[in-house]
């Protein structure tokens, strides 16, 4: 008889999702699901509001990721208002989302993920941590910790605090920076960049002692999407939107993010509250599509910053002959190419004049159009702010699309190709679950945002036998 094992909650990510598990009388695993089981109403509880008010209301979906809501929300709301912010605003804005990037990526691959490679998979789970990196890892983690308190800095600098800023008005910004400020900040540039490639350096390591694992896990080919620039370069805050296919070749580019429903679809499933987007001219399931630093890499031709490029460059030598990279701990490197590029964006905005002028907000008409689309790339991938108003301003509709639920058919066929690969259903061991909790951190998922959850968002592994007979679950 078949059994079934449930892994919740998954750990060391944001938000709450469980795993399950069936696995035959052999001991081989026949299915396995990612489970997302957050409630989902932030799109409708915001119909009625004003929209002006939607960058300080739909950030509180999270607190990891409230920069990415509040500017992909900003830009919405300026196509709602017929406004364009002034040159300083748009720098302002872009230079609080390389901060949100830089801090968000150090959070995911040092706290978050580095524990599985540097302490090892099947290590004590009490000490698979921070606390554990701490003990063997002292230098490298107070680092890592210093670190991301540079890129909350940079939004408090500009935001007012570092978390749920209150500075993007349709336009435009509420405040600037200081040049004594701004240098203050550029002064600690070096020191943080040096930490992200001791981060490569340490990642690069793992990946050498480990060869063989780095090919066997959750390797697998799909589409890919993201935001790009004129020339087909990465693009984190402006851009339009392109999709290449699983062989590398672009399938559409240049696309204006204002139409993506005619692009992008949508699909449920019955056992999780995570939708799954996809590409409509390949269908469901076939146009699922990835997001996020492994997408971006894989959807674009250059990185316009010269340290970026040049670990770009080296990131192409481990891709396929296509030019592809299909497997997901590559998402890691991926991460911490794009905080290279984020901490040398912010050390060009810093430097220069414009972002220290005092025009912070362009005139508005006072005519409002009824619909606009906000997009932004989040540190997790694309999202998207879709708002349409009536005459006087209020919401009546509201569509959300973040990166982790564009992420969704990823994670879940990164879970099933662990499952099947790694664990021994007739011998289940902590290590061999948290290889499937691997896969999902790789993907650094934020489900609260995803599913706009309320509550504790504590991951869990069932296994059920084909009766759906509970047989084991490990919870945390």
């Amino acid at each position: 008889m078949a059994k079934h094992y449930e892994i919740e909650p998954v750990t060391r990510i944001e938000g709450h999702a469980k795993i399950t598990c069936v696995v035959s009388d052999e001991g081989k695993v026949e299915q396995a699901r990612f489970h997302v089981v957050e409630f989902r109403g932030f799109e409708k509880f915001c119909e009625g509001r004003h929209f002006s008010e939607m960058p300080t209301l739909t950030e509180r979906i999270c607190g990891i990721c409230p920069v990415s809501h509040h500017l992909a929300s900003a830009k919405a709301i300026d196509i709602l208002a017929n406004t364009k912010p002034t040159r300083t605003a748009a720098l302002l804005r872009e230079l609080m989302h390389m901060g949100q990037i830089f801090q968000s990526h150090a959070l995911s691959f040092f706290h978050l993920s580095s524990p599985d490679l540097l302490l090892g998979p099947d290590s004590d789970p009490a000490l698979r941590n921070v606390v554990g990196l701490a003990r063997n890892f002292p230098d490298a983690t107070v680092a890592a910790v210093k670190a991301r308190k540079w890129g909350q800095e940079i939004i408090a600098a500009i935001g007012g605090r570092k978390i749920h800023p209150n500075c993007a008005v349709p336009g435009g910004m509420a405040a600037g920076i200081s040049r004594e400020r701004g240098a203050e900040l550029l002064a600690e540039k070096t020191q943080h960049l040096d930490t992200i490639l001791l981060g490569i350096d340490l990642l690069m390591g793992w990946c050498k002692q480990n060869p063989d694992v780095v090919q066997r896990f959750a390797r697998f080919s799909s589409y890919f999407g993201g935001l790009v620039g004129p020339k087909g370069e990465l693009e984190l805050y402006d851009g339009d939107f392109r999709i290449s296919d699983p062989h590398g070749k672009v399938a559409v580019d240049q696309f204006n993010p204002q139409d993506y429903l005619n692009i992008i679809g949508e699909r449920v499933e019955s056992w999780t509250t995570l939708k799954f987007p996809y590409y409509k001219p390949a269908g469901y399931p076939d146009g699922a599509y990835r997001v996020g630093p492994l997408g971006r890499l894989n959807n674009i031709d250059s990185i316009p910053t010269p340290r970026a490029q040049a670990e770009y460059e080296r990131w192409k030598s481990f891709c396929n002959e296509d030019g592809v990279q299909e497997g997901t701990l590559f998402y890691h490197y991926a991460r911490l190419i794009e905080a290279i590029y984020a901490a040398e964006r912010i050390e060009q905005i810093l430097s220069g004049d414009e972002v220290y002028g005092p025009d912070l907000m362009a005139q508005t008409p006072g005519t409002l159009s009824h619909r606009g689309v906000g997009v932004i790339e989040a540190p997790r991938g694309t999202l998207w702010h879709d708002y349409t108003i009536d005459d006087n301003g209020a919401l009546t509709n509201v569509n959300l699309i973040v990166s982790t639920g564009q992420n969704n058919s990823a994670m879940c066929k990164s879970v099933e190709l662990v499952a099947q690969e790694f664990v021994d259903g007739k011998n289940v061991t902590e290590g061999m679950l948290n290889r499937m909790e691997m896969a999902i951190r790789a993907h650094d998922p934020c489900l609260s945002c995803s599913t706009h959850a309320v509550g504790q968002m504590p991951i869990l592994i069932e296994m059920y036998d084909e009766q759906g007979g509970l047989m084991q679950r490990i919870a945390r």
